[in-house]
């Protein structure tokens, strides 16, 4: 039987167990039921991915039976016109490509360990994945044909920065391509820096990593989005709890423009931000906080420039990653460390309300629509 028809009904209120990190699945005009999936990582109790849907009329979760065979898939991100690639965030570190019934097609080597993010360029060609503990970036080019990808062309980042547990070497944390697709940049949590690639789409190529920008010592940049009208980018800081504006240059740079924490004042516990998000007209930007375990809402002026308007709790314990439905204004977290996803309700000023609608999903690291 497709897992997609094993449903376990969710109410509002209601837990539902299973959903890890979710992938979403696309959502047909006519379609009135958004289609999700959910990675999680095996060591906290997640059984592969979980298959999501949510119906809006009804205001109704349904998580499926997992799809096993598919662990630790810390994160995943789809083809244009193929299949998904989903990584495995292990020390052998891998990435697959899967089928739309969740079977694997075709299984590499990232080239590195414990692969964490990954990005496809405009053509959907080509794959890069950032390998966080090996601090490198593995670049795959896609079988035209299958979407299956080749063994990798593998770049390994130099760099270190003060926080010597944490930032001994370098740990590549984010990969995507610019606007333009002449770039490919990779974020750098321990040599606190971004990198640039040269990206040639017809003969799918990379050259060797450039300096792009250098983070504050210590910080440690974390993930990266870009404004969707604006050339500006920003990049979530881990290690410093910062969210800093840059300015992308076509040379494939970034300056610094401001920085500003994405904690309340006056907090003075442990936190790491997570994930960070903007919204499709560049009005509010979101960022996920591990340990203060809340996520916080930037407004951004007709500049770009950000500041905070709401702390809302997460809903739940370590609040690594988020998925946006901005068509059905609803904001799920997925809380890692207490195995849940809490949707919230985006309001008409992007400002957060808790639902009170929790859904159960041991160690639930990413969140997809199809």
């Amino acid at each position: 039987m497709n897992p997609l028809n094993l449903t376990l009904t969710l109410t509002r209120r209601t837990a539902l167990a299973g959903m890890a990190a979710t992938v979403a699945m696309p959502l047909r005009a006519a379609d009135p039921v958004v289609r999700l999936i959910a990675g999680t990582y095996a060591r906290e109790g997640g059984k592969g991915l979980y298959p999501i849907t949510y119906d809006a009329a009804a205001d109704r979760w349904q998580v499926g039976m997992p799809v096993a065979g598919i662990d630790d898939a810390s994160f995943g991100v789809k083809a244009p016109r193929g299949p998904w690639y989903v990584v495995k965030e292990q020390t052998a570190g891998q990435v697959s490509s899967v089928g739309t019934d969740w079977a694997k097609q075709a299984t590499v080597t990232t080239g590195g360990a414990d692969p964490c993010h990954a990005a496809i360029d405009g053509t959907g060609t080509c794959l890069a994945v950032a390998n966080y503990s090996s601090g490198s970036v593995a670049f795959h080019r896609l079988d035209p044909r299958t979407g299956a990808p080749a063994d990798p062309t593998v770049f390994r980042h130099q760099g270190q920065g003060p926080v010597r547990d944490r930032q001994a070497g370098p740990h590549a944390h984010w990969v995507g391509f610019s606007p333009d697709q002449r770039w490919l940049h990779s974020v750098d949590l321990g040599a606190d820096a971004i990198f640039a690639y040269r990206f040639d789409a017809t003969a799918r190529t990379l050259a060797p990593p450039v300096m792009a920008w250098r983070a504050p010592p210590g910080s440690g940049p974390r993930h990266l989005i870009r404004h969707p009208r604006l050339a500006i980018a920003y990049v979530v800081c881990e290690l410093s709890s910062q969210l800093i504006a840059l300015t992308a240059t076509p040379d494939g740079r970034f300056a610094t423009r401001t920085s500003v924490s994405t904690l309340p004042a006056g907090f003075k516990g442990t936190s790491f931000p997570a994930h960070i998000a903007i919204d499709r007209a560049g009005r509010r930007l979101y960022v996920s906080n591990r340990g203060h375990d809340s996520i916080t809402v930037f407004a951004l002026d007709g500049t770009g420039m950000p500041q905070p308007i709401q702390h809302i709790p997460s809903g739940g314990d370590w609040p690594r990653f988020f998925l946006m439905l901005e068509d059905r204004q609803r904001l799920l977290v997925a809380n890692e460390r207490s195995g849940s996803a809490a949707v919230f309700r985006i309001g008409a000023d992007g400002k957060l309300a808790a639902t009170g609608q929790t859904l159960a999903v041991p160690g639930v690291v990413f969140l997809g629509r199809v």
